[in-house]
């Protein structure tokens, strides 16, 4: 992994090469840029696309200081054991009723429900049809938390996300992207209110 200084950040680079033709970049949590490259293109040549997306590169960097900053001021706020016991218990009616809501619009059944409390994700769903959402998320605006909801019931019809599973998804939210895009940005900081991050 190369290490290299972009607009005064520091950037972490690491090169990924496959059988692939075209070349990727992916900015990663604490400042490491993932390239994605052909197996014969030269890292030369790897390096000066990368410089050539320096103002994009340094655009991720200060929105990842801007949100460790931030979720450094939301740690001050972290919800105590009682207010965790609380959302958890309330987090098991909200999405047992938006899931009984979407359900029948995405055109699938389920199994059960569990609520917890991570890091690593804030929904998944299980072959059998387990559901398992995040607490945190009720800290999120509702229509973000429905997107979630939903995300999970339309892989009961695709365990991917291939383009088939996102016309599902966009099938029954249209605007799912708003919501997809507010996750990627907020999630951390109601994570961080939560004590999980």
């Amino acid at each position: 992994m190369n290490t290299e200084t972009v607009n005064g950040h520091e950037l972490k680079i690491e090169i990924i090469r496959s059988a692939r033709k075209t070349i990727s970049l992916e900015m990663k949590p604490g400042g490491v840029l993932i390239v994605r490259a052909p197996r014969r293109m030269s890292e030369k040549a790897v390096m000066d696309v990368v410089a050539k997306h320096s103002l994009w590169i340094s655009r991720r960097l200060k929105k990842q200081q801007e949100l460790a900053e931030q979720a450094g001021k939301e740690t001050a706020n972290v919800l105590g054991p009682e207010e965790l016991k609380k959302l958890k218990k309330k987090a098991r009616k909200v999405f047992a009723e938006r899931a009984a809501y979407f359900a029948p619009l995405v055109g699938v059944d389920y199994h059960s429900i569990s609520i917890r409390l991570q890091k690593s994700r804030f929904g998944s769903c299980s072959a059998k049809g387990n559901l398992n959402f995040n607490a945190a998320l009720l800290l999120a605006p509702a229509e973000t938390l429905d997107y979630v909801v939903v995300h999970e019931l339309c892989h009961r019809l695709e365990m991917n996300h291939s383009p088939r599973f996102w016309r599902e998804v966009e099938r029954v939210l249209p605007d799912y992207r708003r919501q997809k895009k507010w996750l990627k940005d907020n999630g951390s900081l109601i994570l961080a209110r939560c004590g999980v991050v």
